[in-house]
């Protein structure tokens, strides 16, 4: 086949217009991962659990369904506590622009070295990265006492809140956080919490 005549043409260059509109369907895509509000703050889902087991299979249902909606929840209270730290806060506001690209707003797994690193893993060492930074711009009262509040709000909420209407998509579960692949069926999350 002769290519005689044609003019090579490079690839469009996207334009600023369309990385913004890119990124706002991305911002909406990954914090649609997390469960909706009206389901996590259910009055008629809330009641004391029966006894210390039933508490705990409650706080690791509802630490493993809600965790987007709790990270959320704890660096909404460590923002409010840095108000009046402006060296504490322009770390934070730099810290959360690499949790939206490493955590909220990632379509695929993140790999490193060819190794897939789960959810988990990436949440723990965020956690970790985000207050060792906060801690060396000397806010440590504030993040401390933000910490604090914000692990007892998730606490109280997980306990309180009951986990028999909590349903898991078996396709958007099947990184095996609770459920193994699947027809797209929905399940009980505490029956499968409980099988592992």
């Amino acid at each position: 086949m002769s290519t005689y005549g044609t003019i090579p043409t490079a690839p469009p260059v996207p334009s600023k217009l369309e990385f913004v509109s890119r990124a706002k369907d991305r911002i909406r895509s990954g914090l649609g991962t997390r469960r909706p509000w009206k389901e996590m703050i259910n009055f008629h889902a809330i009641g004391f659990p029966s006894g210390f087991r039933d508490a705990v299979s409650r706080i690791r249902t509802n630490l493993g369904y809600f965790r987007m909606n709790y990270t959320i929840i704890v660096l909404f209270i460590l923002f409010l506590s840095l108000l009046w730290h402006p060296i504490s806060m322009i770390v934070f506001v730099i810290m959360m622009a690499v949790w939206l690209f490493l955590y909220f707003l990632r379509d695929v797994p993140l790999e490193i070295f060819h190794r897939t690193i789960d959810d988990r893993v990436v949440l723990i060492v965020l956690s970790i990265v985000t207050i060792v930074a906060l801690f060396l711009t000397r806010a440590t009262l504030n993040i401390i006492v933000a910490l604090l509040v914000g692990l007892a709000v998730v606490l109280i909420h997980a306990v309180l809140r009951k986990t028999e209407d909590l349903f898991v998509d078996e396709e958007t579960a099947g990184s095996g956080a609770f459920l193994a692949g699947g027809s797209g069926a929905q399940r009980p999350l505490h029956e499968s919490s409980s099988s592992s």
